[in-house]
């Protein structure tokens, strides 16, 4: 569905809208009527669009006004009201109630999950090589129709490959199915629900739910806040927004509209990529090759550096100390603008755990995505075609802004050690899904990739896959890629620590 207009999609664009607006023109006194009449504006009529009842579809959006709010959802069993506790959300601060991501109960439709099932394909057919391949005497024929006892079902897949009709199917959650960290599961009402434990924020579940049930926490309204304040407020724009907005809108173009929503700089975050490539660079070189380090697991990636602590934490000392570019990108706008409020906008919902860690400080102050700004976007009435002339921007290589696609990364590091050191050999491993990601933490852990280098992309295909992204991950690297050959330099210097802003 990734790219795809569709109801889902354009639902979670209204509500960031109309939060947005109530975030821009409301005075406080009249933010919680503005809140409460959010799920209206969205469900105007009396008749239903996507749900049985337009109650059942008003309640739904509620929820999801208090996600965008960065509220947690609401009790099931107590009359509450949309807009409570919004007092200590009505602030102009980094903000957001754990966890990040939740599954609005009235929204999920308690999809079946790891089920084998019958389908209509089947014809009766006298082989019956479903039934001859059981191990457990799960299938048999009733009344003429064939039929699995889920309660023998071993959920072995047997029957599915013996039948020659491809009758048999297999059914699983959405949600379940695109977690690679087994963090969705099933409640007792039969629900989605995720094991925040297990959870590394990557999002994917989010995106791939076809009812809208699951949504991370946004901080959008206290960014805009912040802007109404009179804070000085500067964006930090990763390079995967490259195609985002449409088609012909550019960096500079990009940069003209935050400009007129409020931001006062606009920066690259690619230009902390330049610096963690050339980082990590040398320490491929000062730490692995020199037999220091059996190999190096790069950190860029949240949800990949956080399914490494998680779940393999013997390899933390693998994973390098090179700040990540968002971090990089912010700690140098706070040394020259101590005062500036720092907001990452990109692809990524887990940079919001990753701006709030308390391990390394992040100097990130907010954390939106390109599907938040959108709806930002829209609530300001931004016409694009009014900043054709702006100022581009020029603060990043073609190695950095490389990092926006699955692969680029060890890429960028690598073309990195061979212009540094041109008689060193690099040995380059990438996985991109988090269940692909912990195929490669084994094989590291067990010592199968000694001397490499190591990129984890907690998306399939990077942060274009994203799960605040815009549009098509085809049609993004292809933006992406136009981005990096249009560089006026492909790499940064061999002695680059620091990022030099205009």
């Amino acid at each position: 569905m990734r790219g795809l207009e569709t109801s889902v999609r354009k639902l979670r664009h209204e509500v960031f809208k109309e939060v947005a607006k109530v975030a821009y023109e409301a005075e406080p006194e009249n933010v919680n009527d503005a809140i409460e009449a959010i799920p209206y504006i969205i469900t105007p009529t009396e008749e239903p669009r996507f749900r049985e009842s337009i109650y059942r579809e008003r309640a739904i959006a509620a929820e999801q006004v208090r996600l965008a709010m960065g509220m947690s959802l609401r009790p099931a069993d107590k009359p509450v009201h949309i807009t409570e506790g919004i007092n200590q959300s009505d602030i102009s601060d980094k903000y957001y109630e754990p966890p990040l991501m939740q599954v609005i109960p009235s929204a999920c439709d308690k999809c079946p999950d790891n089920v084998y099932e019958v389908s209509n394909q089947c014809r009766s057919c006298v082989a019956k090589a479903c039934v001859a391949v059981c191990p457990k005497n799960a299938i048999s024929v009733v009344d003429g129709e064939t039929v699995i006892d889920q309660s023998k079902c071993i959920r072995c897949g047997k029957c599915k490959k013996a039948c020659p009709y491809d009758a048999i199917a297999y059914k699983q959650r959405p949600c379940s199915k695109a977690c690679g960290v087994k963090a969705v599961s099933t409640d007792s009402l039969g629900r989605a629900q995720i094991d925040n434990d297990k959870c590394v924020g990557c999002g994917q579940c989010m995106v791939s739910c076809p009812f809208g049930a699951i949504a991370d926490k946004s901080q959008i309204f206290q960014l805009i806040r912040a802007i109404r304040k009179g804070d000085y407020v500067v964006a930090e724009v990763a390079p995967a927004i490259m195609g985002q907005f449409g088609e012909g809108i550019t960096p500079a173009i990009i940069k003209g509209a935050l400009l007129e929503i409020g931001f006062k700089e606009v920066h690259e975050v690619a230009s902390g990529a330049d610096v963690a490539a050339a980082t990590e660079a040398h320490q491929y070189v000062d730490e692995v090759v020199s037999g220091k380090l059996p190999f190096l697991l790069t950190s860029c990636c949240p949800s990949w550096a956080m399914l490494a602590k998680k779940q393999f934490p013997q390899l933390i000392d693998k994973v390098s100390q090179s700040l990540t570019p968002m971090v990089a990108t912010a700690r140098r706008i706070k040394q020259r603008t101590p005062n500036a409020r720092v907001v990452f906008i990109g692809p990524c919902a887990a940079k919001k755990l990753e701006a709030s860690r308390e391990s390394v400080r992040s100097d990130v102050d907010f954390v939106i995505t390109f599907e938040e700004l959108s709806g930002i976007f829209d609530a300001k009435n931004i016409d694009f075609s009014k900043y054709v002339g702006e100022k581009s921007l020029h603060e990043a290589t073609g190695a950095g802004r490389g990092y926006a696609v699955a692969g680029g990364v060890a890429a960028a590091i690598e073309k990195c050690v061979k212009a540094y050191y041109p008689n060193v050999e690099v040995k380059i491993e990438h996985a991109e899904g988090l269940e692909e990601c912990k195929k490669m933490l084994l094989l590291a852990k067990l010592g199968k990739k000694d001397g490499c280098l190591i990129e984890g992309m907690g998306c399939p295909g990077g942060c274009i896959a994203g799960a605040g992204t815009n549009v098509a991950i085809e049609k993004a690297a292809a933006e992406v890629k136009k981005f990096v050959e249009n560089s006026t330099k492909p790499l940064p210097e061999k002695d680059l620590y620091e990022i030099e802003l205009p």
